[in-house]
């Protein structure tokens, strides 16, 4: 058979992790003389790394995430209030597998985001289907999805996600409709995937965001019963930068504390 021939084989058969590596696999099996089965296993782990990669691919594509943070970028000795055992321990990613959540909760600026992007980051590399998606943007998702019929649907779909990011909840309220919708996503996620949170209000705050302290309660009720809670309390990481170029004075950094 000519290798024309086995290209196109490699083409049709969409092999395309082989067809790409074939030249150079070649090259290094024929310099080593090794079995023709080191051969085949060489062009099948590549086959294979390659379908992993563009299975990841889809992932991110879809995840909603716009940047790639990593826990490494994370700069602990600025926020010394931060257990890192307890951060650690989220990084094994045991809570997705045992469908607990996570509540990141502190001031604008200290990090909450950065590290619940992080763990959708690191979920996604073990192929742990993630979401990440503003609060706003989920709750107006929800309420076109009630008015247009659709709302069993999302919920069905949302439901097949492993780990769901809501982000920035409580920096606006949500009205009557709203609240009731996200309620009811809550409720439907409970004990069937893992949620992670980030909010700048305390939980005795979150009657303000529902605007009913009955409907807040039962929404902790179902987050809280299986999670950790990491409280950030420390300065922001952007007036940090400010305050570094000049920007901004050092008092109003200890203000945001």
């Amino acid at each position: 058979m000519s290798y024309e021939n086995v290209y196109n084989l490699l083409e049709e058969l969409k092999l395309s992790g082989i067809s790409n590596s074939l030249d150079s696999i070649s090259q290094v099996w024929s310099a080593k003389g090794s079995d023709v089965y080191d051969f085949l296993e060489m062009l099948l782990t590549e086959e294979k790394k390659s379908r992993r990669e563009k299975y990841l691919d889809g992932l991110l594509k879809y995840s909603g995430l716009q940047s790639k943070k990593t826990v490494e970028d994370f700069d602990f000795s600025f926020q010394p209030s931060i257990d890192l055992k307890q951060v650690k321990e989220l990084f094994t990613l045991r809570f997705i597998y045992e469908k607990e959540n996570v509540i990141f909760l502190g001031p604008p600026g200290v990090g909450k985001t950065h590290l619940a992007i992080a763990l959708a980051m690191k979920a996604l590399s073990e192929g742990i289907k993630p979401y990440f998606i503003n609060a706003i943007s989920l709750i107006e998702k929800l309420k076109k999805a009630y008015a247009d019929n659709r709302f069993e649907n999302v919920l069905r779909y949302y439901k097949t996600i492993e780990l769901f990011i809501i982000d920035e909840l409580g920096y606006l309220p949500l009205d009557s409709e709203g609240a009731k919708l996200f309620f009811e996503l809550i409720s439907q996620k409970y004990e069937k995937g893992s949620i992670i949170v980030t909010s700048n209000r305390s939980f005795a705050e979150w009657d303000k965001i529902f605007t009913d302290s009955v409907l807040a309660t039962a929404v902790l009720d179902r987050l809280l019963h299986h999670s950790t809670v990491i409280n950030i309390r420390g300065k922001s990481y952007r007036l940090k930068e400010k305050q570094k170029s000049g920007l901004i004075a050092a008092k109003v950094m200890e203000q945001t504390i």
